[in-house]
């Protein structure tokens, strides 16, 4: 492959990723509220990602995705990272109450002490845990549309959360990449 077609499928994934922050920002958002966080990681910012990961799966009982996922990372083009504050509830002063935080309600659920588990902070709001996935649809239904490679990863969120590279209490990655096989497919 010479420079110059790397260079264009780079811009391709370059130009899709800031479509999908769009399309991501854009989505839906439970009770008109939005505690979504974007940011879009390339060059540099890719590998120290992708070192994170390698120390995380160090320590790791699933340590087996952190090391594979950070081959990926390492390999991908860019990194989109979508995160979520969800330590209190949408509009707590009209709750809805639910209970699907496992609390009785929101008051109860806003009294919680949060404590940061080994990756994420929690109890979340199951409200914006739902944005949350629903911007990360979004965003790689929009991959899919320009035929750009991704894959949903845990375990680039954790590394992230741990680099502090969003102020969010629960953090996705989705790696990008376009060349003549997809690396996220049959990965080992």
């Amino acid at each position: 492959m010479s420079k110059i077609e790397n260079n264009i499928e780079k811009e391709a994934v370059l130009t899709s990723a800031k479509l999908m922050a769009g399309s991501a920002r854009t989505a839906p958002k439970g009770r008109g509220l939005d505690r979504t966080s974007i940011r879009l990681l390339i060059g540099d910012e890719i590998a120290r990602l992708a070192e994170m990961m390698e120390k995380k799966s160090e320590k790791k009982i699933i340590d087996k995705a952190f090391k594979r996922d950070a081959k990926n990372v390492r390999n991908s083009q860019a990194i989109l990272l979508l995160g979520v504050n969800g330590t209190t509830p949408k509009k707590p002063e009209d709750p809805i109450n639910c209970g699907a935080c496992g609390f009785k309600g929101c008051s109860e659920f806003m009294k919680t002490k949060k404590n940061k588990g080994e990756d994420f902070v929690g109890p979340l709001c199951v409200f914006e845990t739902l944005d949350l996935g629903i911007a990360i649809g979004s965003a790689v239904k929009l991959a899919s549309y320009f035929n750009i490679d991704n894959r949903i990863m845990y375990t680039i969120g954790a590394a992230a959360k741990e680099l502090e590279l969003l102020d969010s209490d629960l953090i996705i990655g989705i790696p990008l990449n376009a060349s003549g096989k997809n690396i996220y497919f049959d990965r080992t």
